[in-house]
Parts: structure tokens; sequence; C-alpha cells
């Protein structure tokens, strides 16, 4: 039982049948209305550079974020994020220097390293030491949330940053596609240690945080049944398949078959890696992201859902342009859509009345 998720039990039931692939003729949503906390954020906080905030005024804020939506009954499961430690934690473990971003339209705030491997004879030098300052604010951030946290919210699972992404954090992106070619052996050495890396930082999380009913809180998916970690195929949005099939593909299913399989996001500028990455062993959803000059997601629903079949998909939808294609029976089951510029929480419930009798694509009972 979570108190800002009074029906966890038949939003879990739900999901669930989402992830095993069993609702491919129904419909999922999380409405988004507008949040009075992100509001008084904004106009509190500037966006920009910032410093490492403090763990427990980021738990206060995600309990209150959280606690708005309670009354909505749709298919989102509240749990907080440390984004804080998204991509930074995982270069500062091993010596780098994390800069902090605060995004004040979404209260967030991300973090990212410098490169600071500017050769390859330092990798050798490069250890991991649980008493490293930033592996102990990993663990008193997860302490401090877990206790805001207890029987009220859960707390998401954190992105991974292995493979190349993690040679980007040491060497940068260009050095890094460089590298392929130049230092094949230096790139597989780093791939691996990356493994290793993310193994500790995801087994923290799981051993500190554990599972809410059975699954794990995600970002991207709101819950996935069992203990599912998440992946990114970023540096391969701007190489050819080629590339994502020899570098990319064998340490995400590596690093997948250690748990019960993962959840990736794809960009926009992405798209061109689908037919690579479905068929990614242990894969367990995609959600898509958006990026400008291309066509939504929403736009290519129908043709993306014919292309990667009961693989359970996640897309941002614009209410106007969601209510319109649910009224037409123009919505393709095993999605979830995570809907924006919900007016208000009537529109919200009115619309979810709907989509909990939507079955075949949009077709209402």
């Amino acid at each position: 039982m979570l108190l800002y998720c009074p029906n966890l039990a038949q939003t879990t039931e739900r999901l669930c049948s989402l992830y095993q692939r069993e609702a491919t003729d129904r419909i999922f949503a999380v409405m988004k209305t507008p949040s009075r906390v992100l509001k008084q954020y904004a106009d509190k906080y500037p966006s920009g550079f910032c410093e490492y905030p403090e763990p427990e005024e980021r738990a206060y804020f995600w309990d209150q974020l959280l606690k708005e939506y309670t009354a909505i009954q749709d298919d989102h499961i509240p749990s907080a994020y440390l984004r804080e430690f998204d991509q930074g934690l995982y270069g500062a473990l091993v010596g780098g220097i994390p800069r902090f971003m605060r995004d004040a339209t979404t209260g967030q705030i991300s973090s990212m390293v410098a490169p600071f491997l500017p050769e390859w004879e330092e990798f050798g030098k490069l250890k991991t030491d649980p008493s490293n300052v930033w592996f102990q604010r990993y663990l008193k951030q997860i302490a401090i949330f877990r206790q805001a946290s207890i029987g009220k919210f859960g707390i998401s699972h954190l992105i991974l940053v292995d493979s190349l992404n993690f040679v980007f954090e040491l060497r940068g992106a260009t050095a890094t596609y460089l590298d392929l070619i130049d230092s094949p052996d230096m790139v597989r050495q780093a791939i691996d240690f990356s493994y290793h890396l993310n193994r500790w930082v995801a087994d923290t999380f799981f051993e500190l945080i554990g599972l809410e009913q059975g699954g794990t809180c995600s970002n991207f998916g709101q819950w996935i049944p069992g203990k599912i970690i998440s992946e990114s195929v970023d540096p391969f949005h701007m190489t050819g398949i080629n590339y994502f099939e020899e570098w990319g593909r064998e340490p995400i299913e590596r690093i997948f078959k250690d748990y019960d399989g993962g959840i990736i996001h794809l960009h926009a500028n992405g798209r061109h890696l689908l037919d690579s990455v479905k068929s990614i062993k242990g894969l367990k959803a995609i959600r898509f992201l958006e990026d400008l000059g291309f066509p939504t997601t929403f736009e290519l629903r129908n043709t993306l859902k014919q292309k990667l079949g009961d693989l359970p998909l996640i897309m941002d939808a614009d209410f106007k342009f969601f209510i319109q294609a649910l009224q037409e029976k123009d919505l393709p089951g095993g999605i979830l859509y995570n809907v924006l510029n919900v007016p208000d929480q009537d529109m919200a419930d009115q619309t979810m009345e709907k989509v909990r009798n939507c079955f075949k694509g949009g077709n209402q009972e």
C-alpha cells in the first residue's frame, strides 16, 4: 500500500499485463495535469548550473510533488527519481568531477562529468572504492529518500551508464568515436570495467530499496514486474546500425541477463536502431523521447506498433491529439501513453474512464 497511490494493486495488475505482453488490445495512460508544486519551484529557482543539493530538500520536493497526483486514478505509480545521480555518479566514482544542472520547469537536477581521461595510459589507475565521497553521498541520499518514502511512494531505478556511455564520460564523445577505430582494445577494457561499475551501483540500489509489489518503480515505465534495470543506447544514435551490433548489443544483453531484463529509452534521432534494439534479449519495453525536427512518436504510433509487434511501448501524447485519437478509435494497444497538458483532474478522470473501457486499439466496449 502506498498513500499516494490508493489503487496500487489495480494499477500494478494493469501494468503487469502490459509488460507481460498480455494486453496488446488495451491502452494505458498517465495523465499530466498542471502542478502547483512545479510552478512554485520554477518561481523560486532559476534553471542552469547549480551545486549538489541537500538530499533532505530533494526528498521533500518529491514528497510534495507526488502527493499532488494522489487523487488521479490513472496508470501512474508515484516514484521519486534520484536524477542527481543519473549520469554524473558513474564518472565521479572513478575520479571525475560531477557538474549539476537544474531544470526549473521539471524541478529536477541532473548531473554529468567533464571528460577526465585525456590519455588511455591513465586508464589502469581507475579504481572503485566504497569510501569514495560520491558513493557515500549516493548511500546517504538513498537512505534519506527511503525514509521519506516509506508507505507513501516508491523510488525509481537509476539509468545505467555503461558501454560507450561510460567511455563518453571518460574521454568525451568525439574521442570515443575515434577510439573505436584507433584504440579498440582499450575501449573494450573500459566497457568491461563499466559493467562491474554499473553492477555495483545497481546492486546497491536493489539491496537498499528493494522491490515494490514485486516490481521495480521506473521513471520511464512507471512500474515493471521483477528486478528491472534502465539502459541507454544514446551513443549509437549518431552511428550506423553496424556499430551498435559490434559495440552495443553484447554489453546490454550481458547486464540484462543479470537481472529480470530492462527498459531502454530511444530518442528521435535513434529510431534507425529500432530493428536492432527490438531484438535485444531481456528487453521489456522501449520509452520513446522526442527531439526537435522529427515527427513526434505519437504521430508514428501505428507504424511503430506494426514494426514492433507486442513489445510494450511508452510515448508522450499531447492531450488534444490523444483525446481526438481516442474518440476516433485510433489508439493502438499495448502502449502506455504519457498524456501531457491535461487541463485538470476532472478531465483526467473522465479520460481515464474511457481509457479503461477501450479494447482493440481504441474501440470501446
